[in-house]
């Protein structure tokens, strides 16, 4: 194709103007953007130089899934500081505007002197997420007269909130928030005055956001909130020992958004009775002592995505109106006082996903809506008075995978489950009869199952378990039902099981299945069947061990080292108890009630420090020397509650080191062979609420004062040589004379 001249001319015309505007955007952009001055760059220099790098000082970004990485590797001279990572800069000035450190790895303290404060055209300053050792907040934070953004949050700042602060008169978002991450200070904290506060509710005119979570105002007037400016849309003051009355009206700002004021026990207030509209879309007052009753008027507030009310003090009937909160996706009010029935109301909620009203004092059953909560997924409702047939849409839930109505009065049958995406089911301490739903095999998400306490009934194969393998909870004790393997012969692992209690299930052998659930820290097996030898437990980290009243016989095994709850009583063991030196730091050592003999090991006097009940009641436990006697290590017990060896052939006296078990709160040592007399060093145990050294052969005056003046005969029958208070048989004058105890 040939072009005319025309064509020829209009094209380089064309190129001249591209060429042109080339030229000029070039210009433009070189004089529009400046270099960052010398003395910005150096005194971010100097900013850096104070910290070193340490990737756990901002562990906490991680565990939020917040990226976190060194900023400040970037930040080398030669090159431009406004291209360095968290720095920004005016396009006119150059000046640096805005410094975000957040999640930056910085450890190290920061001085009142830093370099930081010559930054004084900042906009924003945001220092969250790293560690700068309880370094003081400097009152030179109120040189930054342009600041908008203050993020000091989750950092490690300690002491008292600098009153400078408040001289930020354009701050539109304040965040000193050392609460709820792993790195939330304990000790010290930040520290609000309340001067402090005041100036900053007086000249904060501007504020949007504040977030002062974990700070200390136990000092502060709650009622200096009330002059709040009305653009404020964020507070939240969560665990801040807020005490005193909270003003009513902050609830009712025309902009508020989010207000959590959780987990301020000293904190008092209500909720509007009437005329509540506003656009609240987050509201949490748990775990303070809020009060009264819930309005109809909650209904009014329509933004509203999320209430939490948990342990509070909260009364009355729950208002049908929270069925009107269409955009409602949370609701949360359990350990309150709320009466009543649950309104029907609530099922229409489509966006709510978590309901939580569980140890109240509700009644009636649940509302029977086939279409009820077409999204939920967390349902609690336990803990409460609630009785009735459950309705069948619990049980055809799509999206339902938490479901807890423990404690409650619920009966008939539990229904076949039809949903797969369940992972937790509590129906425990209820009157639910008929047998255990098969479809419970085919919930492989499982992880929780407790149906325990009620009056189900039937055979039950434990094969019907053999596909949970993520259950890691399993309690079906105290109902009628008998626990069987269906084939000896096919072997089974849940290899995350924890807890299990099959206490009361007519269980005549020990499960399989349990001996290669490797992280088994809990096992309750006890008022079964179960006979013959336990040559070894499998369990190297188990730490509750309950076998007793079951048909077990030979000697005790070896126990694992880890035990702290270890009860094997009510069985047909014997032989020595050498096996229990191999546990370290026991709590509760129950072998009463068998045919154990033998002395009494020393190794149990290692057990001072957290031992805190050993009995070895009835058993036949013996000797006619030293070793034979109650170890007089027994005297180094410091933290036994409980110390019952009755019924052996126990020979030797008490040991007086007996007198320093001053925790001590039962001694039973009753029909025993043990002679001599009763130290007068137990006086000494104030706490005692029991004792008997019946049907022994002691001798002597009994001890007088504190504790011992109030046992009764009882205590020292059977024992011909005894004498004094509360004995009829007064001691002669020949009686060795016991000196009064000390006060």
């Amino acid at each position: 194709m040939r072009h005319s001249p025309i064509f020829y001319q209009l094209l380089c015309f064309l190129l001249f103007l591209s060429y042109q505007a080339t030229l000029s955007s070039s210009s433009s952009s070189s004089s529009a953007t400046q270099l960052c001055s010398h003395d910005q760059s150096a005194a971010l220099i100097q900013f850096k130089a104070l910290f070193s790098i340490n990737k756990t000082a901002s562990k906490d970004c991680e565990i939020n899934d917040i990226r976190s990485y060194p900023k400040t590797n970037s930040w080398k001279e030669g090159i431009d500081c406004c291209l360095w990572d968290g720095v920004s800069c005016d396009n006119i000035t150059g000046q640096v505007i805005s410094l975000d450190l957040s999640c930056s790895w910085l450890s190290g303290t920061l001085p009142s002197n830093s370099s930081l404060f010559l930054l004084s055209h900042l906009q924003r300053l945001d220092l969250s997420f790293n560690d700068f050792k309880k370094s003081k907040i400097s009152s030179k934070v109120g040189l930054f007269a342009s600041l908008r953004h203050l993020d000091l949050s989750h950092s490690w700042f300690s002491g008292r909130v600098p009153y400078e602060i408040s001289y930020l008169s354009k701050l539109v978002s304040l965040d000193l928030s050392s609460f709820g991450l792993l790195s939330a200070a304990v000790e010290p904290v930040l520290k609000l005055e309340q001067s402090t506060l005041s100036g900053i509710v007086r000249n904060l005119t501007e504020v949007r956001d504040i977030f002062l979570e974990g700070i200390d105002m136990s000092l502060v007037d709650p009622n200096s909130f009330m002059n709040l400016s009305y653009s404020l849309t964020s507070l939240s003051l969560t665990s801040c020992d807020l005490r005193g009355t909270f003003p009513e009206n902050i609830l009712n700002l025309p902009n508020i958004k989010y207000l959590t004021l959780d987990s301020n026990p000293s904190l008092t207030g209500q909720l509007p009775k009437s005329n509540w509209g506003s656009p609240l879309e987050f509201l949490d007052a748990s775990l303070t002592s809020f009060s009264g009753e819930l309005s109809e008027s909650i209904g009014n507030l329509k933004s509203l995505q999320g209430l939490s009310l948990i342990g509070c003090n909260f009364s009355g009937s729950i208002p049908r109106s929270l069925g009107n909160l269409s955009n409602l996706t949370f609701l949360f009010l359990p350990y309150n006082n709320f009466s009543g029935t649950i309104p029907s109301s609530l099922t229409s909620l489509t966006q709510l996903g978590l309901l939580q009203i569980c140890n109240n004092r509700l009644e009636g059953s649940i509302p029977d809506n086939p279409n009820a909560f077409p999204n939920l997924s967390f349902l609690d409702l336990s803990d409460n008075l609630l009785s009735g047939t459950t309705p069948s849409w619990l049980y055809t839930h799509p999206s339902l995978n938490f479901l807890n109505l423990g404690n409650n009065q619920f009966s008939g049958h539990i229904n076949e489950f039809q949903q797969s995406f369940l992972d937790y089911i509590n129906f425990k301490n209820n009157t639910f009869q008929g047998t255990i739903p098969s479809s419970i095999s085919k919930l492989v998400n499982l992880r929780f199952l407790d149906l325990s306490s009620n009056s189900l009934n039937g055979t039950i194969s434990l094969d019907m378990f053999s596909k949970l393998q993520n259950l890691t909870w399993l309690e079906l004790s105290s109902n009628a039902l008998s626990l069987i393997s269906s084939n000896s012969s096919v072997n089974f692992v849940l290899p995350n099981l924890e807890y299990v209690n099959l206490s009361s299930c007519n269980i005549n052998e020990f499960p399989n299945f349990l001996k290669g659930s490797k992280v088994l820290k809990s096992l309750d097996l006890s008022n079964n069947r179960i006979y013959g030898q336990i040559y070894k437990f499998p369990w190297k980290d188990i730490e509750f061990l309950d076998l007793h009243s079951n048909l077990i016989e030979g000697d005790l095994p070896i126990l694992p080292h880890n035990i702290r709850f270890f009860s094997v009583s009510s069985n047909h063991l014997a032989g020595e108890i050498s096996g229990v030196c191999s546990m370290k730091f026991p709590e509760i050592l129950d072998l009463s009630h068998n045919n154990l003999s033998g002395i009494i090991p020393q190794c149990i006097g290692s057990f001072g420090k957290s031992l805190s009940l050993l009995n070895l009641k009835k058993n036949k436990f013996h000797g006619n020397n030293f070793e034979g006697q109650i170890p007089r290590v027994t005297g180094e017990f410091s933290s036994l509650r409980a110390l019952d060896l009755s019924h052996n052939n126990l020979v030797g006296h008490i040991p007086p080191s007996l007198g320093n078990l001053t925790q001590l709160e039962s001694l039973d040592l009753s029909s025993n062979k043990l002679g001599g007399q009763i130290p007068r060093e137990l006086v000494n145990l104030t706490l005692l609420s029991f004792f008997n050294v019946s049907n022994n052969q002691l001798v002597g005056p009994i001890p007088q004062g504190k504790q011992f003046s109030t046992f009764g005969n009882g205590s020292y029958e059977g024992n011909k040589g005894l004498c004094g208070p509360p004995l009829s048989i007064r001691c002669s004058s020949a009686e060795p004379r016991q000196p009064p105890p000390s006060i």
